[in-house]
């Protein structure tokens, strides 16, 4: 067994910091929702669609650090560190933001991945931490991983004509977006439930 999983939105929460910096600058009223999707909705009506751009790109790189992860996605990780269970990331995000003041995003997301450790040692060593800029490279990686499963908050990674065969795919849908994705993919709404189909699969492999 070797877990692959996505980063962005899958391991990583955005909402609170975007509304928290959304917030900060004056972007949005009180009442728009605490979430990512809301403050972007509310800048798009807004006719804000490049403040929108620039926001992403100095929140996945200025303040990536505020960023939190979602709730039982640390536990799964050490549960699989304890176990001997191989974790590898593999996620997709452009280098540097197409709007605004430059910050290099890759270094950004792995400086955010080192801050958790188990025993003092990583929870994810960095030679397993990929970071690509495309979504053809991202799933070309995942084939060269050798993966048994990939772990993503996109069906259209996981549907995707050149996703890797013998690969399990697993959609994380904590806000029941892709409810339509197809009987093919296991729908988990949290980090519990993945971490006991996950689980259950590893008992039974022995």
């Amino acid at each position: 067994m070797h877990i692959g999983i996505d980063f962005d939105n899958t391991i990583v929460s955005y909402d609170s910091v975007f509304h928290r910096v959304a917030t900060e600058r004056g972007l949005v009223p009180p009442g728009v929702a605490p979430t990512k999707l809301e403050v972007r909705n509310w800048l798009r009506a807004a006719g804000q669609e490049d403040v929108w751009t620039e926001l992403q790109g100095y929140v996945y790189g200025a303040r990536m650090s505020d960023a939190d992860a979602y709730p039982g996605a640390i536990a799964f990780f050490r549960w699989a560190r304890k176990t001997g269970v191989p974790v590898s990331i593999i996620s997709h995000r452009t280098r540097e933001p197409f709007l605004g003041p430059r910050y290099d995003l890759h270094e950004a997301a792995r400086t955010w991945v080192k801050t958790f450790l188990c025993d003092g040692a990583p929870l994810v060593p960095p030679e397993r931490v990929h970071f690509e800029t495309t979504k053809e490279t991202k799933l070309r990686r995942i084939g060269e991983a050798v993966v048994t499963h990939f772990i993503d908050d996109l069906p259209e990674i996981l549907l995707a004509d050149s996703f890797p065969t013998g690969v399990e795919p697993i959609l994380f849908d904590p806000d029941g977006h892709h409810v339509d994705a197809g009987s093919a993919l296991f729908r988990a709404r949290s980090w519990d439930e993945i971490h006991q189909y996950v689980a259950a699969g590893w008992k039974a492999a022995f």
